[in-house]
């Protein structure tokens, strides 16, 4: 439980902090404090320090995993944007897999700790050289950074990129002097009406994708004896909710596929509840595979989604609270077991019952597939949610019906509120410095120069 609270706590804080100081300060910086508290796990001498130090191991690992995360998202163009970030995934779940191998060689927990740790060491090593993870060149920009954007736009273009017709050498000279740094807090997101629900039904998604699986395993518990079964049908099945999540995403959209999963968590999940005790075994173990293979797609679809509707200027902050919203989740399998199960019943009621209020919620979410990231909170604002079925043939921005009708004064957030030191949409940086436009029309090559908003 405290390793858990720990990833809990750092993607709140250090997601937050990924949009102030950079995706990359904040990965390497995590990175040495989980090889250093890493160290310190494997050395701890009395059970407090145990539980304080992988509290704090946590915290390093949780900003690790959102800083990477976030920085490869904004590498990636629309069309790669999802395969990259499965294939990403399929990463994590091999880890897993090689956990309880490594345990079996270590023998020693303590000995297995430092091997971990080590292994940390060296990515810090190789990774935390620039030229290998660079700074995310599209949060430079959305932060006026311009040099610093364009220096790292021309390390990853390489040799590909002509000097002589460049647009970056524009960013030489800027049209109205040198921009200062502009940043943004998560709490900006209270003056806005549709960012800030978007934040909440995807939060309370992957909650509970990620709480419903303790009534799944428990179902499939009497037929899983061996230790290790459970760990590898987790991760078996998150490996496949990942690999399905790309096609189906990329034809359906990211709403709709979201919707789907959902509805068969909440059919499995309702079926076991009501009719648990009078199925046989094979149906009750199959509503529980697919139940838990639904919830896992939920929850990394929801993961993903959030990044690509938030904005870049508080795209680590709102990820953060998506991230820790589902380690919330997790925490009730441990306190079920302290528990002895007591309350077991009541658990799967209640997030039966979840189930079904997040289906009716995620009808109310935008669609982001083929779309550019939203770099402002203006442009993230002007996302409205669209018809379920679009035809193949149109792009998702020809649809701008929104489901909840905003008022006046929260439509126009972006004149009203941003007026003056604005941070840089596709609209305000064309206005103040055409180059840097033309960085951001090009780190989306399918996105329109300027959004049209509802």
């Amino acid at each position: 439980m405290s390793y858990l609270l720990g990833w809990l706590l750092g993607c709140v804080t250090l997601g937050s902090a990924s949009d102030r100081f950079g995706r990359r300060a904040i990965f390497v910086t995590s990175l040495a404090l989980a090889t250093v508290l890493g160290s310190g796990v494997a050395l701890a001498i009395s059970y407090l320090m145990l539980l304080s130090l992988r509290l704090l191991y946590g915290v390093a690992l949780a900003g690790a995993f959102i800083s990477l995360y976030v920085a490869r998202l904004e590498l990636c163009d629309p069309d790669h944007r999802l395969p990259f970030s499965m294939v990403a995934g399929l990463f994590f779940v091999a880890g897993t897999i090689l956990l309880p191998g490594l345990a079996a060689i270590c023998r020693d927990w303590r000995l297995l700790q430092g091997l971990v740790t080590l292994i940390l060491g060296l990515m810090l090593f190789f990774l935390g050289f620039p030229s290998l993870f660079p700074e995310s060149p599209r949060w430079l920009v959305a932060t006026w950074q311009l040099d610093r954007a364009k220096e790292i736009l021309w390390h990853l273009a390489g040799a590909h990129l002509n000097p002589k017709d460049s647009t970056l050498e524009e960013l030489d000279g800027p049209s109205e002097g040198k921009a200062l740094s502009r940043y943004h807090s998560i709490f900006e997101v209270f003056s806005t009406q549709l960012i800030w629900r978007n934040i909440l039904i995807l939060a309370f998604t992957t909650l509970l994708g990620n709480g419903i699986r303790y009534s799944f395993t428990q179902n499939l518990a009497p037929y899983l004896p061996h230790f290790y079964l459970p760990c590898f049908l987790l991760a078996g099945l998150e490996a496949a909710a990942s690999l399905l999540l790309i096609p189906m995403a990329q034809c359906c959209g990211r709403r709709a596929s979201l919707l789907l999963w959902t509805i068969l968590t909440s059919l499995a999940s309702l079926l076991l509840l009501s009719l648990g005790q009078y199925l046989p075994i094979w149906t009750v173990v199959f509503l529980s595979g697919l139940g838990l293979l639904a919830s896992q797609a939920m929850s990394v679809l929801s993961i993903f989604f959030t990044s690509e509707i938030l904005p870049t200027v508080i795209r680590g902050a709102g990820l953060g609270l998506i991230t820790a919203a589902g380690f919330l989740g997790q925490v009730a399998t441990p306190i079920m077991s302290i528990s002895n199960n007591r309350g077991f019943f009541l658990h799967h009621v209640v997030f039966a019952s979840f189930a079904v209020l997040s289906m009716l919620c995620i009808l109310l979410l935008p669609e982001s597939r083929g779309r550019g990231l939203p770099e402002s909170l203006e442009e993230a604002e002007g996302q409205c949610a669209s018809p379920l079925s679009l035809p193949h043939w149109r792009h998702p921005q020809d649809h701008h019906l929104p489901l909840l009708l905003p008022s006046h004064k929260q439509t126009c957030y972006g004149c009203q509120q941003y007026s003056g030191p604005a941070v840089p949409s596709r609209r305000t940086v064309g206005q103040w410095h055409p180059p840097a436009r033309d960085l951001l029309a090009g780190l989306d090559s399918k996105a329109p120069q300027e959004q049209r908003h509802a």
